[in-house]
């Protein structure tokens, strides 16, 4: 009998996949065994406030792991990435909202009135939400140009994150500094230079290894 086994770009989806939803899985288990400490809320905010930073930047890594490595299977990660990243932005803000303040828009306005790291946060999302209602084919096709020039706002929106970050945990910003830089870096290798630059290497290597 002939073994069934799923193509090696299928396998690597479904690792992709797994990785996503395995924070997700894990905060569903500590919160029904009681194990988010004592302040509940804030730990889920935190927790999926983090994870969504973690996707966005493994969704960025894509074009430039494929510009030094000339990969470009991983470029078909870029999408379901950026969409996980979204889900857990949306949870996080969700959490906000529904859990911390009963979404009661006016105890809401009062709040974000006197917090700035609220409003940096809200406008993230808000381009996140643009990029992920227009991720599918149908979209990129009906926009032409414009989809590229609409999804290259996914580095405002890491610039934005990253903002909301420090000015969240306001005393320690070396974790914020850090995701800041690893973001930074990331868009270097998107340049058009930097990006000719490698492919001039690759072509080298290869022309050598003959």
């Amino acid at each position: 009998m002939r073994r069934l086994s799923l193509p090696k770009f299928a396998r690597y989806q479904l690792l992709v996949h797994l990785a996503a939803l395995i924070p997700l899985a894990w905060l569903i288990f500590d919160a029904a065994r009681g194990n988010l400490g004592a302040n509940p809320i804030q730990a889920v905010e935190q927790r999926t406030g983090k994870y969504a930073l973690i996707l966005m930047a493994a969704s960025l890594a894509c074009t430039p792991l494929n510009t030094v490595t000339g990969w470009r299977s991983v470029l078909r990660w870029r999408r379901p990435l950026g969409l996980y990243a979204f889900v857990y932005a949306a949870l996080h803000f969700l959490t906000f909202l529904g859990l911390d303040y009963g979404f009661d828009v006016g105890l809401i306005w009062l709040d974000v009135a006197g917090k700035r790291f609220i409003l940096v946060g809200a406008a993230a999302l808000a381009i996140l939400v643009a990029l992920a209602f227009t991720s599918t084919g149908a979209a990129m096709k009906r926009m032409g140009r414009r989809w590229k020039q609409l999804h290259r706002w996914v580095y405002a929106a890491g610039g934005l994150v990253i903002i909301h970050y420090a000015w969240a945990v306001k005393a320690d910003i070396r974790g914020p500094l850090a995701w800041g830089a690893l973001i930074a870096a990331l868009l270097a290798l998107r340049l058009p230079p930097v990006r000719r630059w490698f492919a001039r290497q690759r072509v080298r290597r290869r022309l050598q290894g003959r």
